[in-house]
């Protein structure tokens, strides 16, 4: 099957600490050899997959989150979304987003390391901060929701990538000052000029931006708003 053809729900996370000093984003890179974005310095982050709609969230920390991605996404896969980004940023940086809470019975696979820590995933902290679909033509395409949040929120040593999965290398904090200077794929750029704008505050904006390249025409929109704003090549 021609994956370029097929446009899958993502979830990417924005994470960054020292928000009111000198702020820091964790970024990887990723290989020479993937089949998206290779050599890129990107976030956290990737498609959803059918279990992440099965695994328990912490319902305390979900809100105002999940309503607010409701009311953009497909409400059936909102909680799934939140899981996803927790679940990426587990895989690929070691790092946990979770509180404390029973799984209930079998935990399922990938997910030992937060039953081992008494930990489910929460999304305590999150915001939904922009929205992007990938180009038509592009070896992968994705429906992306992004979420910002403080390294505040994290169960573990920042500083430990110990646990990573080898999908991202050269993991880092990098300075929001300096991370221009790194090999980033367009819509990280945009992204963070979203982010740096509005720091040190974390928070959803009243209108969330979503960059849409579903038809031949991309639109940049705010989400809650009455239109595009400037259409893009």
């Amino acid at each position: 099957m021609d994956k370029s053809k097929i446009l899958r729900d993502a979830a990417t996370v924005i994470l960054i600490r020292d928000k009111a000093t000198r702020p820091q984003v964790l970024m990887g890179q990723r290989g020479a050899k993937a089949a998206f974005m290779p050599n890129k310095f990107v976030f956290p982050g990737g498609a959803l997959d059918l279990d992440d709609q099965h695994i328990p969230l912490a319902e305390g920390g979900a809100e105002p989150c999940l309503t607010r991605l409701g009311e953009d996404a497909d409400p059936a896969i909102a909680s799934a979304l939140l899981v996803t980004a927790i679940r990426e940023l587990w895989e690929e940086t070691g790092q946990m987003l979770g509180a404390p809470g029973d799984w209930g019975g079998t935990i399922p696979n990938g997910w030992e390391g937060f039953a081992d820590a008494g930990l489910i995933p929460s999304a305590r902290g999150m915001a939904f901060v922009f929205r992007a679909i990938t180009p038509k033509g592009r070896t992968r395409r994705f429906d992306a929701r992004f979420f910002a949040v403080d390294a505040g929120e994290l169960r573990t040593d920042i500083d430990d990538f110990s646990r990573a999965s080898d999908e991202l290398s050269n993991l880092q904090w990098i300075p929001l000052d300096n991370v221009r200077r790194f090999d980033l794929p367009f819509i990280t750029e945009v992204v963070l000029a979203e982010i740096v704008g509005n720091l040190p505050d974390l928070g959803a904006p009243p209108q969330v931006p979503f960059f849409n390249n579903s038809d031949e025409e991309s639109l940049f929109k705010r989400l809650g708003g009455v239109g595009p704003l400037t259409a893009a090549g």
